[in-house]
């Protein structure tokens, strides 16, 4: 560990045995991070939380005496910090874990941790990275983030760029953080928004599906796990299905959704860079992206090239994402139209529809 940087300390918990080992191995195999001890059942969880106050917890869904998400409630209640679900690969483990992040879990990872998987390096690299993402975030820790250096729609008018029709399409990308941060967008949308709308969120196999059905339980547009040639309808949100590139492609002038496993090395499927690029290149300047919270850069290239053709582009704004990487990535390469706090994206994204003018205007505040 280089001098001056800061120690992260983890709680494993986990009523197995061998997880306990295999998660202490993964996480003790980087410098900057310590495993200051394990527990094996969920009141085991809490004591030690509040006796060695780590400052990330890794915790089970399934364990004796007290389940993960009974544990997770008394955490952020008693003694409130950054906590990692571990989640199986179920329906039923996606509904329990999409619960959790709810109730205030920061993210989740696989439970596929067998030393046999040769996925074994990823879910090492994803586990270290959530972990550190967890320990830095701006929701739990003491210091509040730097103030961004761009504007934000929500605070002060500046100029937007207009353009001579409304966008056709929105793409939105997010990793960590976003579940509950779409949860707070999508709501916000009217039954009538005037344009279709594809989301890519990082999210395993068997997520999807249940996410969306979430989602459309609590908004007025319709949400649903997309499937191969689903049309791009207005007021229709379609969710990319995990392990899937979800493409905009258009025949004549029927848009429509077209999902692929190719290419097959990029670091997520789906791909927030892969939606975008092809909107792009499909709907050209009526296209309007938007990125948010999560780890990393994807969406950089996807989010330049909806800027580059003449497109609109908005940021999640530092102060109000679990991870400022994705939009991070984007404000330093100077291609965002307007940084947003999450509680205004809805009114930004509905600003940006209804400016149509075929010359500069000034966005209203209200």
């Amino acid at each position: 560990m280089m001098p001056g940087t800061r120690h992260i300390s983890v709680l494993v918990a986990d009523d197995s045995a061998f997880m306990r080992t295999a998660l202490r191995r993964m996480i003790e195999s980087d410098d900057a991070l310590s495993v200051v001890d394990t527990a094996c059942d969920g009141v085991d969880a809490l004591a030690k939380v509040h006796k060695l106050r780590p400052d990330v917890v890794t915790l089970d869904i399934e364990m004796p005496r007290l389940n993960g998400l009974n544990t997770l409630k008394h955490i952020m209640l008693q003694c409130p910090r950054p906590v990692i679900m571990v989640s199986s690969l179920t329906q039923e483990g996606a509904q329990v874990t999409l619960d959790a992040l709810d109730f205030g879990a920061f993210d989740y990872i696989s439970k596929d941790l067998s030393y046999a998987s040769l996925d074994i390096v990823k879910i090492r690299k994803d586990l270290i990275a959530k972990i550190k993402a967890a320990a830095s975030s701006a929701t739990f820790s003491a210091d509040p983030p730097a103030i961004s250096q761009l504007p934000s729609a929500a605070f002060s008018p500046k100029l937007v760029r207009a353009r001579a029709r409304a966008p056709e399409i929105v793409c939105i990308g997010t990793s960590t953080g976003g579940p509950k941060a779409l949860q707070q967008l999508l709501p916000t949308l009217p039954a009538s928004f005037p344009s279709g709308i594809l989301i890519v969120q990082h999210m395993p196999p068997g997520f999807t599906g249940p996410f969306a059905q979430r989602l459309n339980g609590i908004c007025k547009i319709h949400v649903r796990e997309a499937c191969d040639h689903d049309p791009i309808e207005p007021g229709v949100a379609l969710i990319a299905p995990a392990g899937w590139h979800m493409l905009p492609v258009r025949t004549g002038n029927k848009p429509f959704v077209q999902l692929t496993k190719e290419p097959g090395d990029t670091l997520h499927r789906p791909a927030v860079d892969l939606i975008m690029l092809a909107a792009a290149s499909v709907f050209g300047p009526a296209t309007l992206g938007v990125i948010m919270t999560g780890m990393g850069d994807d969406g950089a290239r996807g989010m330049t090239a909806i800027h580059d053709c003449g497109g609109s582009t908005i940021g999640q704004d530092e102060a109000s994402c679990a991870v400022y990487g994705m939009p991070r990535s984007c404000a330093e390469l100077g291609i965002l139209d307007s940084v947003v706090p999450l509680d205004g994206l809805g009114h930004a994204i509905m600003q940006h529809c209804r400016n149509s003018r075929p010359a500069f205007a000034t966005a209203p505040l209200h």
